[in-house]
Protein backbone atom coordinates (compact mmCIF):
# COMPACT_ATOMS: atom_id res chain seq x y z
CA UNK A 1 0.00 0.00 0.00
CA UNK A 2 0.96 3.53 -0.74
CA UNK A 3 2.77 5.23 2.44
CA UNK A 4 0.22 7.94 1.24
CA UNK A 5 -2.88 6.05 2.95
CA UNK A 6 -1.26 4.24 6.19
CA UNK A 7 -1.43 5.71 9.63
CA UNK A 8 1.74 7.97 10.48
CA UNK A 9 3.00 9.84 13.69
CA UNK A 10 3.98 13.47 13.78
CA UNK A 11 5.06 13.79 17.60
CA UNK A 12 1.76 13.47 19.53
CA UNK A 13 -0.10 13.97 16.73
CA UNK A 14 -1.64 10.31 15.14
CA UNK A 15 -2.49 10.51 11.87
CA UNK A 16 -4.81 7.96 9.84
CA UNK A 17 -2.84 8.69 6.95
CA UNK A 18 -0.28 10.65 5.71
CA UNK A 19 -2.22 13.42 3.89
CA UNK A 20 -2.13 16.90 5.54
CA UNK A 21 -4.86 19.66 4.57
CA UNK A 22 -3.15 22.87 4.49
CA UNK A 23 -4.24 25.72 6.09
CA UNK A 24 -6.49 27.50 3.65
CA UNK A 25 -7.90 31.41 4.60
CA UNK A 26 -11.34 31.03 3.39
CA UNK A 27 -12.81 34.09 5.10
CA UNK A 28 -15.64 32.50 6.49
CA UNK A 29 -16.14 34.24 10.16
CA UNK A 30 -18.06 36.70 11.38
CA UNK A 31 -16.76 40.88 12.22
CA UNK A 32 -15.66 39.10 15.80
CA UNK A 33 -13.95 36.59 14.27
CA UNK A 34 -15.97 33.56 15.80
CA UNK A 35 -16.11 30.77 12.77
CA UNK A 36 -19.81 30.46 11.36
CA UNK A 37 -21.88 27.29 11.20
CA UNK A 38 -20.77 26.26 8.07
CA UNK A 39 -17.01 26.35 9.33
CA UNK A 40 -18.11 23.29 10.77
CA UNK A 41 -19.47 21.49 7.53
CA UNK A 42 -16.44 22.12 5.93
CA UNK A 43 -13.75 20.70 8.24
CA UNK A 44 -16.09 17.59 8.94
CA UNK A 45 -16.55 16.80 5.01
CA UNK A 46 -12.27 16.75 5.04
CA UNK A 47 -11.65 14.82 7.68
CA UNK A 48 -11.30 12.21 6.03
CA UNK A 49 -7.51 13.65 6.15
CA UNK A 50 -4.83 12.18 8.26
CA UNK A 51 -4.76 15.95 10.01
CA UNK A 52 -6.24 19.19 8.91
CA UNK A 53 -4.65 22.11 9.52
CA UNK A 54 -7.19 25.22 10.33
CA UNK A 55 -6.93 28.22 8.88
CA UNK A 56 -4.51 30.80 9.79
CA UNK A 57 -6.34 32.37 12.82
CA UNK A 58 -5.30 35.68 14.98
CA UNK A 59 -4.10 35.44 18.63
CA UNK A 60 -5.60 38.50 19.37
CA UNK A 61 -7.44 41.77 17.25
CA UNK A 62 -4.30 43.25 17.08
CA UNK A 63 -2.94 40.25 14.75
CA UNK A 64 -5.85 40.52 12.44
CA UNK A 65 -5.32 42.07 9.01
CA UNK A 66 -7.73 40.08 6.46
CA UNK A 67 -11.75 40.53 6.49
CA UNK A 68 -13.74 37.59 8.30
CA UNK A 69 -10.47 35.56 9.47
CA UNK A 70 -11.29 33.97 13.10
CA UNK A 71 -9.60 34.53 16.45
CA UNK A 72 -8.43 32.31 19.36
CA UNK A 73 -8.53 35.48 22.06
CA UNK A 74 -12.51 34.94 22.94
CA UNK A 75 -14.86 32.86 24.31
CA UNK A 76 -17.08 32.62 21.64
CA UNK A 77 -14.28 31.94 19.51
CA UNK A 78 -13.43 29.46 21.58
CA UNK A 79 -16.54 27.60 21.87
CA UNK A 80 -16.77 28.07 18.20
CA UNK A 81 -13.84 25.92 17.40
CA UNK A 82 -14.81 23.35 19.99
CA UNK A 83 -17.73 22.22 17.71
CA UNK A 84 -15.39 22.19 14.51
CA UNK A 85 -12.45 19.98 16.31
CA UNK A 86 -15.37 17.59 17.46
CA UNK A 87 -16.48 17.24 14.22
CA UNK A 88 -13.25 16.89 12.72
CA UNK A 89 -12.15 13.79 15.34
CA UNK A 90 -15.45 11.92 14.83
CA UNK A 91 -14.32 11.66 11.42
CA UNK A 92 -10.88 10.10 12.13
CA UNK A 93 -8.54 13.34 11.43
CA UNK A 94 -6.50 15.12 13.92
CA UNK A 95 -6.68 19.00 14.25
CA UNK A 96 -4.07 21.67 14.89
CA UNK A 97 -4.40 25.41 14.83
CA UNK A 98 -2.49 27.82 12.90
CA UNK A 99 -1.75 30.90 14.87
CA UNK A 100 -1.19 33.70 12.05
CA UNK A 101 -0.64 37.07 13.38
CA UNK A 102 -0.16 39.37 10.20
CA UNK A 103 1.61 42.42 11.06
CA UNK A 104 1.96 44.81 8.92
CA UNK A 105 -0.26 42.70 6.47
CA UNK A 106 -3.43 44.54 7.68
CA UNK A 107 -5.84 47.25 6.97
CA UNK A 108 -7.59 48.73 9.41
CA UNK A 109 -10.98 48.38 7.83
CA UNK A 110 -10.44 44.76 8.44
CA UNK A 111 -9.55 44.96 12.14
CA UNK A 112 -11.51 45.31 15.19
CA UNK A 113 -9.10 47.74 16.84
CA UNK A 114 -8.22 51.12 16.04
CA UNK A 115 -4.26 50.57 16.40
CA UNK A 116 -2.00 50.76 13.78
CA UNK A 117 -0.77 47.95 12.75
CA UNK A 118 2.89 46.30 14.73
CA UNK A 119 5.65 44.75 12.42
CA UNK A 120 9.14 44.91 13.44
CA UNK A 121 9.88 47.55 11.64
CA UNK A 122 7.82 50.61 10.59
CA UNK A 123 8.30 49.48 6.98
CA UNK A 124 5.40 49.71 4.74
CA UNK A 125 4.40 46.81 2.27
CA UNK A 126 4.30 47.41 -1.35
CA UNK A 127 0.65 46.03 -2.61
CA UNK A 128 -2.71 46.21 -1.89
CA UNK A 129 -5.70 44.21 -0.28
CA UNK A 130 -9.09 43.53 -0.09
CA UNK A 131 -11.12 45.62 2.34
CA UNK A 132 -15.23 44.36 2.58
CA UNK A 133 -15.93 48.23 2.64
CA UNK A 134 -13.74 49.54 -0.19
CA UNK A 135 -12.51 46.93 -1.76
CA UNK A 136 -8.93 47.10 -2.87
CA UNK A 137 -7.06 48.98 -0.07
CA UNK A 138 -3.19 50.32 -0.17
CA UNK A 139 -1.50 49.16 3.10
CA UNK A 140 -1.10 51.59 6.20
CA UNK A 141 2.45 52.11 7.04
CA UNK A 142 2.86 49.80 10.35
CA UNK A 143 4.27 51.10 13.75
CA UNK A 144 7.23 49.35 14.84
CA UNK A 145 6.87 47.54 18.02
CA UNK A 146 8.78 48.69 20.77
CA UNK A 147 11.71 46.36 22.76
CA UNK A 148 9.05 46.22 26.21
CA UNK A 149 6.32 44.99 24.16
CA UNK A 150 7.96 42.25 22.71
CA UNK A 151 7.34 40.09 26.03
CA UNK A 152 3.31 40.45 25.48
CA UNK A 153 3.45 39.87 21.91
CA UNK A 154 4.79 36.75 22.61
CA UNK A 155 2.51 35.47 25.00
CA UNK A 156 0.01 36.37 22.68
CA UNK A 157 1.23 33.19 20.99
CA UNK A 158 1.28 31.11 23.98
CA UNK A 159 -2.24 32.35 25.06
CA UNK A 160 -3.64 31.86 21.83
CA UNK A 161 -2.02 28.19 21.83
CA UNK A 162 -3.21 27.42 25.25
CA UNK A 163 -6.97 28.64 23.99
CA UNK A 164 -6.79 26.11 20.90
CA UNK A 165 -5.64 23.24 23.27
CA UNK A 166 -8.64 24.45 25.45
CA UNK A 167 -11.13 24.55 22.02
CA UNK A 168 -9.95 20.88 20.88
CA UNK A 169 -7.07 21.20 18.84
CA UNK A 170 -4.21 18.76 18.99
CA UNK A 171 -1.34 21.00 18.96
CA UNK A 172 -0.79 23.99 17.00
CA UNK A 173 1.03 25.27 14.12
CA UNK A 174 3.07 28.69 14.36
CA UNK A 175 2.76 30.70 11.14
CA UNK A 176 6.84 31.86 10.06
CA UNK A 177 5.70 31.68 6.54
CA UNK A 178 4.44 33.73 3.50
CA UNK A 179 5.36 37.32 5.11
CA UNK A 180 3.60 37.67 7.68
CA UNK A 181 4.61 38.73 11.84
CA UNK A 182 7.22 36.03 12.63
CA UNK A 183 8.40 36.23 8.82
CA UNK A 184 8.91 39.70 8.81
CA UNK A 185 11.12 39.18 12.01
CA UNK A 186 13.26 36.44 9.72
CA UNK A 187 13.41 38.76 6.88
CA UNK A 188 16.49 41.30 5.83
CA UNK A 189 13.67 43.88 4.33
CA UNK A 190 11.08 43.85 6.96
CA UNK A 191 12.97 43.80 9.94
CA UNK A 192 15.70 46.97 10.11
CA UNK A 193 15.79 46.69 14.13
CA UNK A 194 19.12 47.70 16.60
CA UNK A 195 18.21 46.25 19.49
CA UNK A 196 19.22 42.93 19.77
CA UNK A 197 16.14 41.77 17.75
CA UNK A 198 17.53 42.74 14.03
CA UNK A 199 20.28 43.88 12.51
CA UNK A 200 22.12 40.67 12.30
CA UNK A 201 21.05 36.91 11.19
CA UNK A 202 21.51 36.00 15.40
CA UNK A 203 19.20 39.24 15.89
CA UNK A 204 16.08 38.51 13.07
CA UNK A 205 15.77 34.72 13.76
CA UNK A 206 15.55 35.60 18.05
CA UNK A 207 11.54 36.72 18.47
CA UNK A 208 10.71 33.63 16.28
CA UNK A 209 12.92 31.41 18.47
CA UNK A 210 11.57 32.43 21.69
CA UNK A 211 8.29 32.39 20.43
CA UNK A 212 8.55 28.64 19.00
CA UNK A 213 10.56 27.55 22.51
CA UNK A 214 7.68 29.65 24.62
CA UNK A 215 4.83 27.63 22.94
CA UNK A 216 6.47 24.32 22.93
CA UNK A 217 7.31 25.06 27.07
CA UNK A 218 3.14 25.72 27.37
CA UNK A 219 1.34 22.79 25.45
CA UNK A 220 4.58 20.48 24.62
CA UNK A 221 7.04 20.49 22.16
CA UNK A 222 5.50 17.87 19.94
CA UNK A 223 2.60 19.54 20.16
CA UNK A 224 4.04 22.59 18.50
CA UNK A 225 4.94 23.03 14.59
CA UNK A 226 6.02 25.85 12.99
CA UNK A 227 5.63 26.91 8.87
CA UNK A 228 8.54 28.19 6.92
CA UNK A 229 8.64 29.78 3.36
CA UNK A 230 12.36 30.12 3.02
CA UNK A 231 12.91 32.28 -0.34
CA UNK A 232 9.45 33.59 -0.70
CA UNK A 233 8.39 36.41 -2.27
CA UNK A 234 5.34 37.15 -1.07
CA UNK A 235 3.73 39.56 0.39
CA UNK A 236 7.05 42.20 -0.53
CA UNK A 237 9.13 40.38 1.89
CA UNK A 238 12.51 39.92 0.59
CA UNK A 239 15.22 37.90 2.60
CA UNK A 240 19.05 38.49 1.21
CA UNK A 241 20.23 35.11 1.97
CA UNK A 242 16.59 33.13 3.24
CA UNK A 243 18.18 29.50 3.21
CA UNK A 244 21.31 30.72 5.60
CA UNK A 245 18.61 32.36 8.01
CA UNK A 246 16.34 29.55 7.77
CA UNK A 247 19.16 26.84 8.35
CA UNK A 248 19.98 29.05 11.51
CA UNK A 249 16.08 29.57 12.28
CA UNK A 250 15.87 25.32 12.25
CA UNK A 251 19.12 25.05 13.99
CA UNK A 252 18.29 26.98 16.89
CA UNK A 253 14.75 25.38 17.70
CA UNK A 254 13.93 22.03 19.05
CA UNK A 255 12.76 20.52 16.01
CA UNK A 256 13.73 16.88 17.11
CA UNK A 257 11.25 17.06 20.09
CA UNK A 258 8.38 18.81 17.85
CA UNK A 259 5.65 18.14 16.17
CA UNK A 260 6.71 18.66 12.63
CA UNK A 261 8.54 21.80 10.74
CA UNK A 262 5.95 22.42 7.79
CA UNK A 263 7.51 23.76 4.51
CA UNK A 264 6.54 25.98 2.04
CA UNK A 265 7.65 25.48 -1.61
CA UNK A 266 7.86 27.72 -4.26
CA UNK A 267 4.72 27.27 -6.43
CA UNK A 268 2.34 29.85 -8.06
CA UNK A 269 1.27 30.84 -5.47
CA UNK A 270 4.68 31.68 -3.81
CA UNK A 271 7.05 32.47 -5.98
CA UNK A 272 10.56 31.50 -4.95
CA UNK A 273 13.29 34.70 -5.56
CA UNK A 274 16.46 34.24 -7.65
CA UNK A 275 18.84 34.14 -4.68
CA UNK A 276 17.11 31.17 -2.91
CA UNK A 277 18.55 28.93 -5.08
CA UNK A 278 16.93 25.92 -6.72
CA UNK A 279 13.33 24.64 -4.93
CA UNK A 280 13.84 21.15 -4.75
CA UNK A 281 17.81 21.95 -3.41
CA UNK A 282 16.07 24.38 -0.92
CA UNK A 283 13.69 21.40 0.43
CA UNK A 284 16.56 19.17 0.78
CA UNK A 285 18.48 21.73 3.19
CA UNK A 286 15.97 22.46 5.07
CA UNK A 287 15.11 18.40 5.91
CA UNK A 288 18.60 18.21 6.53
CA UNK A 289 18.29 20.77 9.45
CA UNK A 290 15.24 19.23 10.82
CA UNK A 291 16.06 16.83 13.32
CA UNK A 292 12.54 15.33 13.40
CA UNK A 293 9.72 14.79 11.36
CA UNK A 294 8.99 17.34 8.29
CA UNK A 295 5.91 18.08 6.28
CA UNK A 296 5.78 19.93 3.04
CA UNK A 297 3.34 21.76 0.56
CA UNK A 298 3.55 23.47 -2.59
CA UNK A 299 1.44 21.78 -5.43
CA UNK A 300 2.36 18.20 -4.61
CA UNK A 301 0.02 15.65 -6.57
CA UNK A 302 -0.57 12.35 -5.61
CA UNK A 303 2.47 10.70 -7.20
CA UNK A 304 5.14 13.01 -5.73
CA UNK A 305 3.72 12.82 -2.83
CA UNK A 306 3.84 8.95 -2.60
CA UNK A 307 7.35 9.79 -3.84
CA UNK A 308 8.72 12.03 -1.29
CA UNK A 309 7.40 9.36 1.40
CA UNK A 310 9.19 6.60 -0.15
CA UNK A 311 12.28 8.52 0.03
CA UNK A 312 11.86 9.74 3.52
CA UNK A 313 12.47 13.55 2.99
CA UNK A 314 8.69 14.16 4.30
CA UNK A 315 6.75 12.27 6.75
CA UNK A 316 3.31 13.36 5.31
CA UNK A 317 2.66 15.80 2.66
CA UNK A 318 0.50 18.82 2.62
CA UNK A 319 -2.33 19.14 -0.05
CA UNK A 320 -4.19 22.93 0.22
CA UNK A 321 -6.17 23.68 -3.57
CA UNK A 322 -7.66 20.19 -3.96
CA UNK A 323 -9.26 19.79 -1.05
CA UNK A 324 -11.29 22.98 -2.05
CA UNK A 325 -13.29 21.26 -4.68
CA UNK A 326 -13.04 17.61 -3.29
CA UNK A 327 -14.24 17.27 0.10
CA UNK A 328 -13.14 13.42 -0.42
CA UNK A 329 -9.68 14.12 -1.67
CA UNK A 330 -8.19 10.94 0.40
CA UNK A 331 -10.95 8.56 -1.38
CA UNK A 332 -10.23 10.25 -4.86
CA UNK A 333 -6.77 9.45 -4.47
CA UNK A 334 -7.20 5.79 -3.23
CA UNK A 335 -9.42 4.64 -6.02
CA UNK A 336 -7.99 6.80 -8.90
CA UNK A 337 -11.23 9.21 -8.88
CA UNK A 338 -10.35 12.32 -10.84
CA UNK A 339 -10.38 16.11 -8.94
CA UNK A 340 -13.03 18.32 -9.34
CA UNK A 341 -12.08 21.70 -9.70
CA UNK A 342 -12.60 25.24 -7.67
CA UNK A 343 -14.12 28.05 -8.25
CA UNK A 344 -11.72 31.03 -7.68
CA UNK A 345 -14.40 33.39 -7.44
CA UNK A 346 -15.43 32.19 -4.11
CA UNK A 347 -12.57 30.98 -2.53
CA UNK A 348 -12.99 34.17 0.32
CA UNK A 349 -16.47 35.15 -0.47
CA UNK A 350 -18.85 34.94 2.79
CA UNK A 351 -21.46 32.36 3.26
CA UNK A 352 -21.66 28.70 2.18
CA UNK A 353 -21.22 28.56 -1.18
CA UNK A 354 -17.75 27.61 -2.84
CA UNK A 355 -17.42 26.65 0.51
CA UNK A 356 -19.51 23.61 2.21
CA UNK A 357 -21.23 22.86 -0.92
CA UNK A 358 -18.33 20.84 -3.08
CA UNK A 359 -20.35 17.24 -3.53
CA UNK A 360 -18.08 13.96 -2.78
CA UNK A 361 -17.90 11.84 -5.91
CA UNK A 362 -20.63 9.74 -6.74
Amino acid sequence: MSKLFQPTRLGALALQNAIVMAPLTRSRSDAQGVPLPHVVDYYAQRSSAGMIIAEGTQPSFAGQGYARTPGIHSPEQIAAWRKVTDAVHKGGASMVLQIMHTGRIAHPLNRQVPDAPVAPSAVTPAGQMWTDQQQMQSYPQPRAVTTAELPALREEFVQAAKNAREAGFDGVELHAANGYLLNQFLASNANLRTDGYGTDLAGRIRFVVETVKAVADAIGADRTGIRVSPGHMFNDLVDANPVETHVALLDAIPTADMAYVHVMKADAFAPQLNNAGDPTATLATMRAHTRGRMIAAGGYTQETGEAALASGELQAVVFGRPFIANPDLVARFKNGIALAQPNADLFYTPGPQGYSDYPAAG
